[in-house]
């Protein structure tokens, strides 16, 4: 009988060592995994469209650390990286352009400036999401 506990015990301490290990491993696993990164090409729109609305209901403002994407919900913010002189710049998608369109995101005049691309107009980026702020609508 002492024999069948003792048994009985190691079996359960083995038991909760492979458990251990399994959920330890994925835990790790999803903390550590790596962000998702886009890569396109990238251009901006000009100065002219300054106080429209934009799709998220937001005025547009031509400097403005802003973007338009097809798919990314309203507020996420996205780490934008220049991939012809790696400078990097963060903006907060808040309107939405043709998804129809060959550019993977339209970047405001402001980010343009930041990344360095305002006489080149089309430049390959990589995105990598990185968070998502609330956009609020206000009805008038």
């Amino acid at each position: 009988m002492v024999k069948e506990k003792y048994q009985q015990l190691t079996n359960t301490k083995i038991l909760n060592k492979i458990l251990l290990i399994v959920i330890s491993t994925f835990l790790f696993s999803s903390i550590t995994s790596e962000p998702i990164e886009y890569k396109g090409k990238a251009t901006y729109y000009g100065q002219h469209w300054t106080g429209r609305l934009t799709a998220s209901g937001e005025r547009f403002y031509s400097d403005s650390l802003t973007a338009a994407h097809k798919h990314f919900k309203f507020g996420t913010i996205l780490k934008v990286t220049n991939l012809n002189n790696d400078s990097v710049c963060f903006v907060k998608v808040n309107d939405r352009f043709p998804k129809s369109s060959s550019f993977l995101i339209d970047l405001s005049y402001g980010t343009a400036k930041k990344l360095n691309f305002l006489k080149k107009g089309v430049i390959p980026v990589s995105l990598i999401p990185v968070d998502t702020v609330n956009i609020i609508k206000i009805k008038k």
